[in-house]
C-alpha cells in the first residue's frame, strides 16, 4: 500500500518554506547570498554571486574557500531535507520542516580543483544514501562558464 503524497498545494508550501529557510532564515545563508535554484529531486542546485565580501585571495579575486565549503555543505543539508521529504510523502510541510532541526554535518571533504574564480557558482547535489539516522552526499561546485571548481562528499545526521 502506497502512503498518501501531499497534495500539489502542499508541496508548493514545502517548496517555499525550504527556499525560505535556506535563503532567509540561515542567516550565514543569507550573508553569503545562496539562492535556491532548484528543489528536484535528484536535481537540487544552488547558486550565488561573486561579490567583493566573498573574495579570499584579494590579488587574483578568487573565491575563498571557506566560502566554497560552506555552500557546498548548505547544499548537501539541502538536498538531504527534499530526500526526506521525498521519503515521507504523507508529511506535511511543517513536518518535513521539524525533522531539518534534527540535521547536523558529521563529516565534511571538500576537494578544490581550481581557483574559485567568476561571476556566479552554481552547487548540484546527489543524496549516495539516506538511511534511518545518517544521510550521505556528493556535491559539486561550477562556475558560470561551466568549469568544475570543486568537490564534496558529506555524511549528516539526520534523526
Amino acid at each position: 500500500m502506497t502512503a498518501a503524497r501531499r497534495d500539489a498545494a502542499e508541496q508548493a508550501r514545502l517548496e517555499t518554506l525550504l527556499t525560505q529557510v535556506f535563503e532567509e532564515r540561515i542567516t550565514f545563508n543569507q550573508l553569503l547570498g545562496l539562492k535556491v535554484d532548484s528543489l528536484v529531486p535528484g536535481d537540487v542546485r544552488l547558486s550565488l554571486a561573486m561579490r567583493p565580501e566573498l573574495v579570499g585571495n584579494f590579488v587574483q579575486g578568487r573565491l575563498h574557500g571557506g566560502v566554497i565549503s560552506t555552500v557546498l555543505d548548505a547544499l548537501g543539508g539541502l538536498s538531504l531535507m527534499v530526500a526526506i521529504a521525498e521519503r515521507h510523502p504523507a508529511d506535511s510541510a511543517m513536518q518535513v520542516l521539524n525533522r531539518f532541526a534534527k540535521m547536523g554535518t558529521i563529516d565534511l571533504r571538500v576537494d578544490f580543483l581550481r581557483q574559485g574564480l567568476g561571476q556566479r557558482f552554481i552547487g548540484h547535489s546527489e543524496v549516495t544514501r539516506l538511511g534511518g539516522r545518517v544521510g550521505s552526499t556528493q556535491m559539486r561546485l561550477l562556475n558560470d562558464e561551466g568549469t568544475l571548481i570543486a568537490t564534496a562528499a558529506a555524511a549528516y545526521i539526520v534523526s
